[in-house]
């Protein structure tokens, strides 16, 4: 009892989501010119007035049976335009959408219509016509991209472009999901109900979501032919549990052939393939084995490597007889001539067995005109007259652009031309007009235009508007003069005020202005003042540049003089030394001197060989020391004097005579020196062995001298400074 509460609850859900699923039916009857219920069905239709404002209501020669909706079509002009219908949808649900076109009779038409078919920007079908009684009928399964969907017709080849039906049936939402819904439809390219009672299709209610499944028995050409022998049909009248994924109809699961001599084949062509594909085989056991015998069978032909090595079980994978299993095939690659078998395994006693096949296309889901634009279209409708709206369906670009606008080639096609001149647009200019940035011109003369002109400054490509005959009103923005591209702008004729910028009057520009009483140029004492003061900014700068040299040049005169004044200090000194018994040559700013003989170092020279006197090795009464590291690689110590008081500066004239004369290899030697800038320095040889004092006390790497050599080197020294 409880087992039966449980299937009674999922039934009642199941029938209650069937009935829902009939509620949100769409089922239009082109050409018809009333809306009605179909006996047959109990299905609703609705006419397509109202729904459709072109073409004719035509009347069909010997319609399709006892089908209400085949007894007339809606035929559509032939030009290059393309015919849209609109309908409702929930965004991310799937559905089946149908069109169906049945011609009736040629009648005095030359040639029978060959046109395209569209879904949004996507092509769907090329529709031909080569059966006039044949209904021919176009499905595509779609995860809805948006709320509502576009099927267009257009592009005719032969013929008058034609339509007889248009349905939308939303699906249970499990079905037909795949992993590529993002970028494809599913177009379905062959629905074959096998075992069929009659040759006529099955389709509501007997299958509650309303698929078209044809019959085995329909003999069309290229359509389920080529049966192997010992192919026989057999059905049932028990229920089959179908409430799986997909959902087939039980009356269709309730047929089947089967290849008693063990092969099941047939042959059928798939329009638009070869193509990648998503396959379905549907079987059911509906016949009672007996304890001995089983039914096993493989896909041999065509061969998949990931399907055909499975072997098919049909009561142990469905677990039970009267049960659906329904293998599906997700991402496969097929002919146009679809050619299958499925062949018993060798312990099988009972031949392969099939109830029904679906298989779809993937279709490329085609990018639709840049949202962004479209919304600009959307607004300039709105403000438009309703008499001027009637074509203006289905994506503006794809698949041929409505008669205003003109669009690029680019993936997704961008809006490059908007046409309106003359249309009654009332109101303001949209403000989004800013976001297309693809467009060059724009066409908008001739309306009932008010409010100012909206931001425009993104679009660099523009290169011709016309605004003129309108109500505009506010000031011509700044940047119009500097948009790169611009090369006609035409506001006559409405009330902009203000000053016009500057670079629309230089003649790069076609620019037409008249009557904006309240616009004018700029004023001549405006305009003076702005050359005045160009003028004086222009001096300015060229006085502050003039400045600004004259300091750097200045400096460096102050600079040259003082170097100057130094060398004669320099020379001076040298001359107060007298040097005796030695010949020497001094090169200003040079190295070079001659041996045991002090020369003149530039004070720029000693910063650069001490690093700016950045490593002190020690002081005396004298000032402090530094080491340095000339040019040529000689290290030295340099010994700056602490003031220059006069006595200070006669201990430095005195200590450089003295020890430019004297040379003694116990006394340190002095090798030039510097009088520069109030700088007094002394260069010596660096001695790497330590200070006198190191050596006279002693320290950590020095032992101190012994009285005996003391006494050899003051002995020594005393010499010198004795000598006449």
């Amino acid at each position: 009892m409880v087992l039966y509460s449980h299937f009674l609850v999922i039934y009642l859900l199941f029938l209650s989501s069937v009935v829902s699923q009939v509620t949100e039916f769409i089922s239009i009857d082109c050409g018809s010119t009333s809306n009605y219920t179909d006996p047959s069905t109990g299905l609703a239709w609705i006419s397509d007035i109202g729904i459709m404002n072109n073409g004719k209501s035509v009347k069909v020669e010997n319609p399709s049976g006892n089908w209400m909706q085949y007894r007339t079509r809606r035929d559509l002009p032939i030009d290059n335009k393309k015919y849209c219908y609109n309908l409702s949808t929930k965004e991310r649900r799937r559905y089946l959408v149908r069109a169906t076109f049945q011609y009736g009779s040629l009648g005095s038409e030359a040639s029978y219509p060959k046109f395209q078919l569209y879904l949004d920007a996507t092509l769907w079908s090329t529709v031909t016509v080569l059966d006039a009684s044949r209904v021919y009928a176009k499905e595509m399964i779609i995860r809805a991209p948006s709320d509502s969907i576009d099927v267009c017709i257009c592009c005719a080849v032969t013929g008058s472009p034609f339509i007889s039906t248009l349905e939308l049936r939303p699906l249970n939402l499990s079905m037909y999901a795949t992993d590529f819904e993002d970028n494809f439809f599913l177009k379905v390219a062959a629905r074959v109900n096998f075992g069929a009672l009659t040759k006529d299709a099955l389709r509501y209610p007997d299958d509650p979501y309303d698929r078209i499944w044809d019959s085995d028995l329909d003999r069309r050409p290229n359509f389920v032919v080529g049966a192997a022998p010992g192919t026989v049909r057999i059905n049932t009248t028990k229920n089959i549990e179908t409430r799986t994924r997909e959902y087939p109809p039980v009356k269709v699961m309730q047929t089947a052939v089967v290849g008693t001599e063990g092969v099941l084949s047939y042959r059928l062509n798939l329009e638009d393939f070869p193509a990648n594909a998503r396959a379905f085989a549907y079987f059911a056991e509906i016949q009672d084995l007996g304890p001995s015998e089983t039914r096993k069978f493989k896909l041999e032909q065509p061969y998949f490597a990931d399907y055909s090595n499975a072997v098919v079980n049909i009561a142990e994978n469905a677990n039970g007889s009267y049960t659906l299993y329904e293998p599906s095939y997700m991402n496969v690659t097929l002919n146009f001539v679809l050619s299958f078998s499925f062949v018993k395994t060798r312990d099988s006693t009972l031949g392969p067995l099939l109830n029904a096949i679906e298989i779809s296309k993937y279709q490329k889901i085609a990018a639709k005109t840049d949202w962004q634009d479209v919304m600009v279209l959307e607004a300039l409708r709105s403000i438009s007259d309703e008499s001027e709206r009637t074509n203006d369906r289905g994506d503006p670009c794809v698949p041929v652009p409505w008669e205003w606008v003109t669009c690029s080639t680019t993936t997704p096609p961008r809006i490059t031309k908007i046409a309106l001149s003359g249309k009654n647009l009332k109101g303001e200019i949209p403000p989004e007009l800013k976001n297309m940035e693809a467009l060059t011109e724009l066409w908008l003369d001739g309306n009932f235009l008010t409010g100012p002109l909206p931001d425009m400054s993104r679009l660099i490509d523009l290169r011709i508007v016309h605004l003129e005959n309108n109500e505009l009103t506010g000031s011509l923005p700044s940047y119009m003069g500097s948009l790169p591209n611009l090369q006609e702008l035409h506001i006559e004729n409405n009330s902009f005020v203000g000053e016009i910028p500057p670079a629309l009057l230089t003649g790069k520009v076609i620019f037409k202005y008249d009557n904006n009483p309240k616009l004018h140029k700029e004023s001549r004492r405006r305009m003076r003042f702005k050359l005045i003061l160009g003028t004086s900014i222009g001096v300015l700068a060229i006085l502050l540049v003039l400045f600004l040299c004259s300091l750097i040049v200045l400096r460096k005169l102050r600079r040259k003089i003082s170097n100057q004044k130094s060398y004669e200090k320099a020379d001076s000194l040298r001359t107060s030394t007298k040097p005796s018994n030695t010949a020497y040559s001094i090169a200003r700013g040079g190295h070079f001197m001659d041996e045991g003989v002090a020369y003149f170092i530039p004070l720029p020279e000693l910063e650069e060989a001490t690093n700016n006197f950045c490593k002190k090795i020690g002081k005396g009464s004298f000032g402090s020391v530094y080491y340095g590291k000339m040019k040529d690689g000689k290290e030295v110590a340099v010994k700056i004097m602490a003031d220059s008081c006069s006595h200070r500066t006669q201990q430095f004239v005195t200590e450089v005579a003295l020890l430019s004369r004297i040379h003694h290899r116990n006394l340190v030697p002095l090798i030039g020196y510097c009088e520069e800038e109030h700088q007094r320095i002394l260069v010596y040889e660096y001695m790497h062995n330590g200070t006198l004092r190191d050596r006279l006390h002693g320290s950590v790497n020095q032992k101190p001298l012994d009285w005996l050599t003391r006494l050899q080197i003051a002995h020594d020294a005393a010499k010198d400074f004795c000598r006449p």
